[in-house]
């Protein structure tokens, strides 16, 4: 997250800078030209810098979710919680039967995110009426575990060497096989907790583990351009869970 902030930064600081060479402007303090390019240059230099920002290693101390038995280990991660005035079995149903559809701003920012190009059926591309679970699990992410109500995990490879194929990883078993230099594994769950009566405390976590150091600067890239498109949809997601559950929903603070 820091290294994401850290490249927006950059990026937002080279673009009033590029403002401030094509057209100066003396209320921002960009004058003269000479100014405004030395701010280019330092929101270039910030950008490059989160860019490749080593990513540590992190080890789960104790296995407490499916999750953290799948991937122990991983080097990058986001996590979202939403409290909702509802039983853990009403959100569990409702986080299985939201659609694309339910989601503010889910079908803006992934058709930004491929570039508004048209393509087959994925996560990134999902029809309006059909749950957007079951999307995943038939295009390209499979079901690594379901234990109703409480945990649903995902998982898909998203950086793989040439020549490897999805088949490779067709069950739990095999997903957790993988090895050997040019993977990236990405897993996420949703995770339920009864907090109080009738209500429950629903969070997401997606963790991403590269097998080499190779691979995981070339995912460094993606993944910090991307966050903050892709934490607006996970806390936007909890909150259409939320209201199909019919529930309150209350923000809890991102960890």
């Amino acid at each position: 997250m820091v290294a994401s902030l850290i490249v927006w930064v950059g990026l937002a600081a080279a673009f009033v800078g590029l403002l401030g060479v094509v057209r100066p402007v003396r209320s921002i303090g960009l004058w003269p030209r000479r100014r405004a390019a030395m701010v280019v240059l330092a929101g270039v230099f910030l950008a490059t810098l989160g860019l490749v920002l080593p990513a540590p290693t992190v080890s789960v101390a104790g296995a407490t979710t499916q999750l953290d038995r799948i991937i122990p280990k991983f080097h990058f991660n986001e996590v979202h919680s939403l409290r909702v005035d509802a039983p853990a079995e009403l959100v569990y149903q409702a986080m299985r039967q939201v659609t694309a559809g339910e989601i503010p701003l889910f079908q803006q920012l992934t058709w930004i995110r491929r570039f508004g190009r048209s393509t087959r059926e994925s996560i990134l591309n999902a029809p309006d009426t059909v749950p957007i679970i079951d999307v995943a699990a038939r295009t390209g992410f499979l079901l690594l575990a379901a234990d109703a109500p409480r945990e649903l995990v995902v998982g898909s490879v998203v950086l793989a060497p040439d020549g490897w194929r999805r088949s490779a990883a067709a069950t739990p078993a095999d997903f957790s096989a993988i090895h050997g230099d040019g993977f990236a594994t990405a897993v996420m769950n949703f995770h339920i907790v009864p907090d109080g009566n009738q209500a429950s405390t629903i969070t997401t976590e997606t963790r991403v583990f590269a097998t080499d150091a190779a691979t995981r600067r070339r995912f460094a890239v993606y993944w910090r351009v991307i966050y903050p498109g892709s934490a607006l949809i996970r806390r936007m997601w909890l909150r259409a869970i939320a209201r199909r559950a019919g529930g309150v929903p209350v923000i809890i603070p991102t960890r």
